[in-house]
């Protein structure tokens, strides 16, 4: 979401010219796809972490621009909300130990945002969803100033015509109306970026939706908003429905959110997963670039797409497909569903998980769709978020027929082996792969994600505190183990 804007208001021209520029964005990438060296290069893995800015008392507090300038580092970015902040963190070749790389990166990076932080009377915290964020705390005033952001409020507000319905169902559920889509700064997320060759980009594409479930299930790090006990990945609506343009009407069609899961598995590559967003989704920021795709391509450039990549920002699948003129050019999977925190090695962790579930998989992935629907695969993924490692999901039968409901830790438990095997297919050390799979089996084997934790202690807490205070003595606890980078398997109750 952070690339920046040169101005806040559109005419209709403006949209009838960026639909044009879209169109020759993607007939630039169906011409890169034709050479066979085209995104060629070695297999990678980066990251964008998102945090929370909060003050001594644990609420929010607004001065990412401040702490921003003084951080003096281009990798630090700004988000939606004056509490957040981002880090794009640096892409890892696999050859080059990625996992344990990020996660010395990262606390790295904390360590000295935490220094300038304190220098503002605040802290940084890693986290799906803040505890501690009263609903005072959105609205207007909590936007970041940059255009890039007044021009998505504007243009998503504009098009919904009303208020933004929050309805989330839970042991507390929360059901609200909002005027604007600062809710959406209530999710912080970690980011995970894989380089993927156009060769293997459908399989590797579906073998990571198909994942995806299982590790959000054991990543689960939102369980509460506002007090409410709602899901154990309460991003997962939360961001759907903060955003949400649409006025939906059961009986009649409606088009697709622009948070989701995608429209169906992809069969001939990347492509037609950007000519769908391109097509489906009508633009929010239509700005064109100086030079169009031909005449880069004519002064020897690789074509930057950037219409095709400002769309796509604006479009937020849990599994996006990203282009990228670095290198050449290059083809990403951003995997967008794992949560922030609870500590660095989780993190990481949850992201070996996923990708060595994906790549475990990928061999045999054509065998394994005919045998289950998209609308499973998608069915799946919500269950995941709501329940966690409670949930049952609809999983199929490998070399068998059909398919039938399980719970959510015995499919992990029987699939852990290919988690491993993924690994060192794209070359991790034993070693590496052995500290990061070894954490999830933990939480596996201790049933104890970050929510669950967060749901046990705050139960605890509130038998002898008001809920408000309980909420905030949560988060000292937080903040404490994860400044530890103890795993949240092993957070003590």
């Amino acid at each position: 979401m952070g690339i920046e804007i040169d101005r806040i208001r559109f005419a209709p021209e403006d949209y009838r010219a960026f639909e044009q520029r879209l169109e020759e964005n993607l007939v630039a990438l169906y011409q890169l796809a034709d050479d066979p060296g085209f995104a060629r290069g070695p297999g990678s893995l980066g990251a964008e972490l998102e945090m929370y800015l909060v003050d001594a008392d644990g609420k929010p507090l607004y001065a990412n621009q401040e702490i921003l300038d003084q951080a003096n580092d281009p990798q630090l970015t700004l988000e939606l909300n004056r509490y957040n902040l981002e880090y794009n963190l640096s892409p890892y070749a696999l050859s080059d130990a990625p996992f344990a790389a990020t996660e010395k990166e990262i606390l790295t990076k904390l360590a000295y945002l935490r220094q300038v932080a304190a220098d503002h009377g605040g802290r940084v915290v890693p986290i799906g969803i803040l505890p501690t964020l009263r609903q005072s705390d959105f609205g207007p005033h909590c936007i970041t100033d940059r255009r890039r952001y007044h021009a998505l409020v504007e243009q998503l507000i504009e098009r919904r015509g009303g208020q933004f319905h929050i309805d989330i169902n839970g042991e507390n559920p929360l059901k609200m109306e909002m005027a604007d889509i600062t809710l959406e700064g209530a999710n912080t997320s970690f980011q995970v970026h894989y380089r993927v060759s156009p060769r293997d980009y459908a399989d590797t594409y579906n073998a990571i939706q198909l994942m995806t479930p299982l590790a959000l299930a054991l990543a689960a790090n939102s369980p509460t908003l506002f007090g409410h006990s709602l899901w154990h990945e309460t991003r997962v609506p939360l961001f759907k429905q903060s955003i949400d343009t649409r006025l939906v009407d059961r009986y009649s069609w409606n088009e697709p959110a622009r948070v989701g899961f995608g429209q169906g598995w992809a069969r001939r590559g990347a492509g037609e997963l950007f000519r769908e967003v391109a097509r489906i989704y009508p633009p929010l920021l239509p700005i064109c670039n100086d030079r169009s795709p031909a005449e880069e391509i004519a002064a020897g450039l690789t074509p930057s797409l950037a219409e095709l990549r400002l769309h796509q920002s604006t479009v937020w699948l849990w599994n996006r497909p990203i282009y990228d003129d670095a290198d050449g050019g290059m083809l990403r999977v951003e995997m967008r569903s794992l949560p922030a925190g609870p500590t660095p090695v989780d993190m990481v962790a949850n992201a070996a998980f996923l990708i060595g579930l994906a790549e475990g998989i990928r061999p045999r992935i054509n065998e394994l769709l005919p045998s289950i629907p998209f609308v499973i695969a998608e069915y799946n993924f919500h269950r995941a978020a709501q329940y966690g490692l409670e949930a049952r999901l609809v999983w199929p039968e490998f070399r068998q027929s059909g398919y039938r409901e399980q719970d959510i830790c015995s499919v992990i438990e029987k699939l852990m082996p290919l988690a491993y095997e993924g690994l060192e297919r794209i070359g991790i050390d034993s070693a590496e792969t052995s500290r990061y799979l070894g954490v999830i089996e933990q939480r596996l084997a201790r049933r104890q994600t970050g929510a669950i934790w967060q749901q046990k202690k705050l139960a605890q807490l509130k038998q002898g505190l008001p809920s408000e205070a309980a909420l905030h003595a949560l988060l000292e606890e937080i903040i404490g183990h994860s400044a530890a980078n103890l795993p949240v398997a092993e957070w003590p109750l």
